[in-house]
This record gives structure tokens, sequence and C-alpha cells, in this order.
């Protein structure tokens, strides 16, 4: 199948806005866009090339021309703001499932391509985590196809997400399954860079996940804060590689017809805690003048309410994009964080 006419679901997010900046720029490609926020986009809005449409991907009567106009589906739209799992349960687990489900069913009915945003935390906890530490045999890394995965008690909303989005997969799995939909599954490992997020009271509000977090209180001059003393452990990978992915599955439907790929650098592994210290570090030598923040232990609870749990690593095994994408992470953590910083001191500074 000859990939022409995109349909982005969620362009105008994070992800969404460097995938516009890739199939943009190669004139094989015509997109329409759908979200609803230009923010992240406005260098795009002119291009002959893109169609914007500013809508909630809820409003299915308007969603389905689109996507009959399309040869591919991507969709990225999601509620993916820690803040709210535990907070806005229901709002996470309707926007997280809902929708997903009545755009597969429309790609199914229309028979068009999929590929559609997961994420890592359908993988929850790592086994290990409930039993022994020192237990011998468990891998660390999650697999594709091979991995258990791991949630907490109902009580512990934290989880919403989570099961919405594998819940969404299983979904989506059945439509392949049972109506030949063609699909693919990304499962992003904490992609970083600049752009991402945003810094509260400025152009949000509400809590941000962590790297837009530990930005806003280092250019506030304010405690970088380490839920539950910043033990748990994540894989931090650049957008820029995660495009390289996500370009290559867009175009090899053939290879990823029905698989579901981690995306992430595996070597890029590290604590919060450690992920503070370092983006202090960073920052201090991009703004010297700057002062010196501390950093501080907060409990979960106190952080963002009760009933949040977390995973205690997610570390992606990647053999299979590497197999069948031929792809492979370049960017450092160091190289990663020092872009990322820099972006964001130059959005909020200059």
């Amino acid at each position: 199948m000859s990939v022409s006419k995109l349909c982005i679901l969620g362009c105008g997010g994070f992800i969404g806005s460097y995938i516009l900046d890739r199939v943009l720029a190669d004139p094989v490609y015509t997109v329409c866009g759908v979200d609803v926020s230009s923010y992240k986009i406005q260098r795009h809005l002119d291009n002959p090339s893109f169609v914007y449409v500013n809508m909630d991907i809820s409003d299915v009567t308007r969603l389905r021309p689109l996507v009959e106009g399309c040869d591919v589906v991507v969709s990225l739209a999601a509620l993916c703001n820690p803040s709210l799992y535990n907070t806005a349960p229901l709002r996470v687990i309707e926007n997280n499932f809902n929708q997903p489900l009545a755009i597969a069913s429309m790609c199914a009915e229309m028979k068009k391509r999929l590929v559609h945003f997961s994420t890592c935390e359908v993988y929850g906890r790592t086994v290990e985590s409930y039993v022994e530490r020192n237990i011998n045999g468990i891998p660390a890394a999650f697999n594709e196809d091979t991995t258990p995965y791991v949630l907490g008690p109902i009580h512990a909303q934290r989880w919403t997400y989570s099961c919405a989005k594998q819940l969404s997969e299983r979904m989506i799995y059945a439509y392949g399954y049972e109506k030949g939909l063609e699909y693919t599954i990304v499962r992003p490992f904490n992609f970083i860079g600049p752009g991402m997020d945003y810094i509260p009271g400025i152009d949000g509000e509400g809590i941000p996940r962590v790297i837009a977090c530990f930005m806003d209180s280092l250019m506030a001059g304010k405690p970088l804060k380490l839920v539950d003393g910043g033990h748990n452990m994540r894989t931090f990978t650049y957008i820029d590689d995660a495009v390289d992915a996500i370009m290559a599955i867009i175009n090899c439907p053939e290879k990823t017809k029905g698989m579901i790929f981690n995306i992430g650098n595996p070597q890029n592994e590290t604590t919060i805690a450690g992920l503070a210290a370092k983006m202090r570090d960073i920052y201090e030598s991009i703004r010297p003048q700057a002062p010196l923040c501390d950093i501080v232990p907060v409990t979960a609870e106190e952080f963002y309410g009760k009933g949040y749990e977390d995973s205690d690593r997610r570390i992606p095994d990647i053999s299979k994009a590497r197999e069948l994408l031929g792809w492979t992470p370049h960017v450092s953590l160091d190289d990663a964080l020092v872009k990322t910083i820099t972006g964001f001191a130059n959005n909020y500074f200059l």
C-alpha cells in the first residue's frame, strides 16, 4: 500500500507536532490534522499539504469524513496526565477507551489502516516488584509479546490510564481478528524533547509530567519534588529518535501489520532522583545566574492525592523494532536532556 494521505488525530500535541515536522518535509504526504489546539503547530498552518481541523475527536459525525478521506489514521489523541489518573478517573477512562473504540470501529468499517499510540504504562509494575527482589529468571525488560501486565488494586485509581489503554489495545486486536482491521500499536517509553507539555500558569494548568514539572521548578527557583523519594526508574527517549521509528512504522505497512512495538531507549535509564540531579546540573550550566534549587522528597499522596501508585521500573525490550524496522535510538540521556532543557529555556526566557 502506498502511503500518501494521513489523518493525524492529536496533531497539535508534543508527539504529533514532531510527526508533522517530518511528514510535511516530504512532498509525498498530504495531512489532515485534528486537535483542539494549534498552539504547537502554528508554523504548519499555511502549508498547502496540511489541513487543520479544530475539533474534539469525540465528535464522531465530523470525524467520519476525515477518516474516510485518508489512507492511514495515526491516532495520538489521549489524556495522559498522571495528576488526573486518580482525581478524574471517569474522564481518563472515557478518553482513553471510548474514543479509541470509536476510531477503531470506523477504521475497520472503512478499511483504513490504523497506527494507534498506546503507552508503556500498559505493562504496569514489574513482576519483581511484587516478589522478592533477588528472584532469579525474571527478565527486567518489558517484551511486547511475553510480559504479563501487573496492575495495582481497583482502589488505586492511578491505574485507570494504564487499564483503559490496555483494554484499547485488546479491542484493536479483536477488531483485527474478527473484522480484518489493519493496525499497528506503538508503546512509547517516555518521549522527551523541546516543546513537550507546558509550564503551569504560563501555557497550561495543573501538574504536567516529570520533565516539565522539574523545568517549572528550575526556572522558578523552586524545590524539585521527588515523589516517594524518586526511587522509581524510567527510560527516556529523545523525540527525534522516536519519530524515526514512527516514520518507519507508517512507511512499512506489510512489516508492521498486526504488530505492537516498544519505542524506547533502554540505555537511557535513570531513577527520578537521578533525573532531578542531572537536570539541575545541566540547567546550572545553561543558566549559571539562576539560583541552585533544592531537591526534596514528598509523598505520592501529598503530590498527586489519595489513590496514587506508580510503576517501579519501565525498561523496553526493543529487539522487535530493531529487527523489523531497522531502528536503533542514538541520542543519549545527557544529550536528550541538554536539548530539552535548552529548548525550554529558549522558549520561556527569550
